[in-house]
């Protein structure tokens, strides 16, 4: 039952949080990330915090000499990640609007229409639209 509640606080830890890297982290990649480095330390000081508040980021950064700095190294990482995975996620119809006109016209929004559009037609898409959709989470 702790490891759910671990497990539970990370997520909600990366989710109240929001990197340079090719492809982004998932609220569950970042969730898990966390729970590695920084869930013993969340058993041990913040056990009884509500989740969702901010109290456990809080808890631990009151006992920020007894915990882990990778925990806090992590806990970046995924907060940046995640970050940018949202930004991307609201970019990605401007930045891909060309890509749409010129590969997908007449495709109908809704279900992913036009993001299949995009897979099938991939040797076109353009560049800067095919990384926005990576880190949107969107495309392998």
């Amino acid at each position: 039952m702790k490891r759910f509640w671990v497990g539970l606080a990370a997520l909600l830890l990366a989710g109240m949080a929001g990197s340079a890297s090719a492809q982004t982290m998932s609220y569950a990649e970042a969730g898990a990330l966390i729970a590695k480095t920084c869930g013993p330390s969340i058993e041990k000081f913040c056990g009884k915090d509500n989740l969702g508040t901010g109290a456990i980021r809080d808890c631990l950064m009151a006992h920020q000499d007894q915990v882990p700095q990778q925990c806090f190294d992590e806990y970046a990482a995924a907060r940046a990640s995640i970050t940018k995975r949202i930004a991307a996620q609201g970019d990605a119809y401007k930045t891909c609007n060309a890509s749409i006109r010129e590969a997908c016209a007449g495709v109908q929004p809704g279900d992913a229409n036009i993001l299949t559009c995009l897979q099938t037609a991939s040797k076109i898409v353009r560049p800067a639209c095919k990384q926005v959709l990576i880190d949107a989470g969107w495309w392998q």
